[in-house]
């Protein structure tokens, strides 16, 4: 049986992914806040009874994030400037672009980007996370995919996809 320093153990192994996962589904530094604290509180009610807790906490972020957004309360839209990140990238205006393209997708399309290729996640756990059929999956994959392609060419600037200047 486990007891509260596991989950203690646990919880600060596991906010930061959960942070920045939220992240990348929010596109918001402060629900992504809210919502890993919100998959942490939920992990804890259930710590003794569960057997894989990192699955769990996944499951509970996705949930969270899908009801958040649903609700209507959630067309907030935060402004200003983003907060500083201790994220190494070597070209922050592409993760901001990709950032910013990943906002377009419906909150499920994005999430199912974010848990596949984001999380490394298989088909069947993003199928199982999110209680869709594997079939449904790979396509809005392709779809999702295809969108993220379509607003990445739109914002790039004529002439550097081709290397010319």
């Amino acid at each position: 049986m486990r007891d509260d320093s596991e989950f203690s153990e646990f919880a600060e192994a596991a906010v930061i992914r959960l942070r920045q996962t939220a992240f990348l589904l929010s596109r918001d530094w402060h629900l992504a806040q809210d919502l890993a604290q919100i998959t942490l509180a939920k992990v804890y009610l259930k710590w003794r009874r569960i057997d894989d807790p990192h699955a769990y906490a996944k499951k509970i972020l996705l949930r969270a994030f899908l009801d958040h957004k649903r609700r209507r309360s959630s067309d907030e839209f935060a402004v200003g400037e983003l907060p500083e990140t201790s994220a190494v990238c070597d070209q922050p205006d592409l993760r901001l672009t990709l950032f910013e393209a990943l906002g377009h997708l419906p909150p499920r399309d994005r999430a199912i980007v974010v848990l596949r290729y984001w999380e490394d996640l298989s088909i069947r756990a993003v199928a199982d996370l999110l209680n869709l059929s594997e079939s449904h999956v790979k396509i809005q994959s392709m779809r999702s995919l295809a969108r993220l392609r379509t607003l990445l060419d739109e914002d790039t600037p004529a002439g550097s996809a081709t290397g010319q200047p």
